[in-house]
């Protein structure tokens, strides 16, 4: 397997990425254009990766495949925006072929799927953009096979970080150094006072996942992709460090899944029906995944959260705003259990209002913005998120924190502004509201509901959701005056009466 790889930059040093997610995993493939050595840490097992207990063996993966324990959601569904599939086809040539070849099905997204928003179904109309349907397993075993086939890049599984050292004081001696020479800044701080403004050294780690003893990771960059639950921020924030200024909003979505059997004629051959999540209306999809297989994923916002037992399951489903699903899994075998997963809020971190953020260290992924899952960003906008990095990278190691997220932060403004202002219109989602939040969700509501009339606006709609375009493409004047037109649907009213949450959660502009 062959990768483009850049040689305009020097290659030198040593990076350490916390975490072997899609974001670690991409972070890991700019950083091996400019560090001869990056080791990617997990404290899971990682199928397909070097055993942690040999930190010095450049071993290449075997076959495994199967979920990380630390992606809980790993067995919900899961979608790869067309920008995400470019990005990925840019830093791993024949990656989209390679998961078509596992059996991944593509698709034109609305051609060949169904697509309910605000209840009702958006014409089939070709928008141009591909969609892969990879379970998550899948995209990131063939993502670790090809990150550690890289040159200079090592994957260490059952290894976990128990804190950031100090630049101070350490010796690099191939990597790794004894614990007595760095400042400890996880569960307490040493005696050296922790990250000055030299800034952040290594991390300290403890192989195998036991209680054995710990050493010192020597880093010239440490990437933090480690997740909502970063320890790192705490870590800083007990040196001295600012913390960033933190958006949050509330939303209260719960999740259950389970995987069906899947036969040619389920759908009526389409790959995929995706129905719209919103208050007092539930939501859902399913899609096709390799191995002839559904995953069928049914949420609600606001603690309206699906049942896991059979028949709870399917009661949620005929109360979906379309019967799709409810037909599709009345006809399927189930080949699993339904699982559930609780997202209470979305997180953004503004890292790019801190004067001076610690140098050595870089925050990505969703340790630095965490999306509602319901709009699928995450993953694409992690593998943006790797392309601002490598950019950055290109002017040296000094000032690159603050360079990053200075460079990062438009790109971060895109996929949150389109998701909260979406999530603000209903009161009784918790969060900070502006004018310019209102305006731009009542504006978003109403091009959603144009769309199911106009091609033009469903195509262009789906290509900004899709992150191939900006939002200002559904400001363009021929694309406005379509929008704004009279005569637009209103959305489809709960299929049971409404309880009064569900009033509640309902703008009062689209109040009967």
């Amino acid at each position: 397997m062959t990768s483009d790889r850049s040689t305009s930059t020097p290659r030198c040093g040593h990076a350490v990425v916390l975490g072997a997610g899609v974001g670690g995993l991409l972070a890991a493939r700019v950083l091996s254009e400019s560090f001869d050595r990056v080791s990617v840490l997990d404290r899971d097992d990682l199928p397909g990766s070097v055993d942690a207990g040999d930190l010095g063996d450049a071993g290449r993966p075997a076959a495994g495949l199967g979920a990380r324990r630390g992606v809980p959601q790993a067995g919900h569904l899961h979608a790869l925006m067309d920008r995400g599939r470019e990005i990925l086809e840019e830093l791993h040539p024949g990656l989209v072929a390679q998961l078509v070849a596992a059996g991944a099905p593509t698709s034109e997204a609305l051609v060949g799927g169904r697509w309910y928003l605000q209840g009702r179904r958006v014409g089939p109309v070709s928008t141009g953009l591909t969609s892969v349907l990879a379970s998550r397993p899948l995209l990131e075993r063939e993502l670790r096979r090809r990150t550690a086939a890289l040159p200079g890049v090592r994957l260490l599984p059952r290894t976990a970080v128990i804190g950031l050292v100090d630049v101070g004081g350490l010796v690099d001696v191939g990597g790794l150094v004894d614990i007595g020479g760095g400042v400890d800044v996880g569960g307490g701080v040493g005696e050296g006072g922790g990250v000055g403004e030299g800034g952040v050294g290594g991390v300290r780690i403890r192989a195998g996942g036991g209680d054995g003893a710990s050493t010192v990771l020597a880093a010239d960059l440490v990437v933090d992709a480690s997740g909502r639950n970063s320890r790192s921020l705490d870590w800083l924030a007990a040196a001295g460090h600012p913390a960033p200024p933190t958006s949050r909003v509330t939303v209260d979505l719960g999740y259950a899944s389970r995987v069906y059997e899947r036969r040619p004629e389920h759908l009526g051959g389409d790959l995929s029906v995706i129905v719209s999540t919103t208050p007092g209306l539930r939501g859902g999809g399913a899609v096709a995944v390799e191995g002839d297989r559904w995953i069928v994923t049914l949420a609600g916002l606001l603690g309206e959260h699906p049942p896991t037992d059979h028949d709870g399951f399917r009661a949620f489903a005929r109360r979906l705003p379309t019967p799709d699903i409810a037909d599709l899994i009345h006809a399927a075998t189930p080949l699993t259990d339904a699982v559930p997963y609780r997202f209470r809020e979305s997180v953004r971190r503004h890292f790019e209002a801190v004067r001076r953020p610690p140098e050595g260290i870089v925050v990505v992924g969703d340790a630095l913005c965490s999306f509602n899952p319901l709009y699928a960003q995450g993953m694409t906008v992690a593998a943006q998120q790797a392309l601002v990095l490598r950019d950055c990278l290109r002017a040296g190691p000094r000032g690159l924190p603050g360079r990053f997220y200075r460079a990062v932060g438009p790109v971060l403004d895109v996929a949150w502004d389109m998701a909260t202002s979406s999530d603000l219109r209903y009161p009784a989602v918790v969060g900070r509201r502006t004018l310019r939040g209102r305006i731009t969700g009542s504006y978003a509501a109403r091009a959603q509901r144009r769309a199911h009339r106009d091609p033009a606006v469903a195509r262009t709609l789906m290509r900004v959701v899709h992150l191939a375009e900006p939002p200002t493409a559904l400001l363009r004047p021929t694309l406005a005056v379509r929008v704004l037109a009279p005569g637009a649907p209103r959305a489809i009213a709960p299929s049971s009466p409404p309880t009064i949450r569900d009033r509640l959660a309902v703008p009062h502009h689209e109040q009967s």
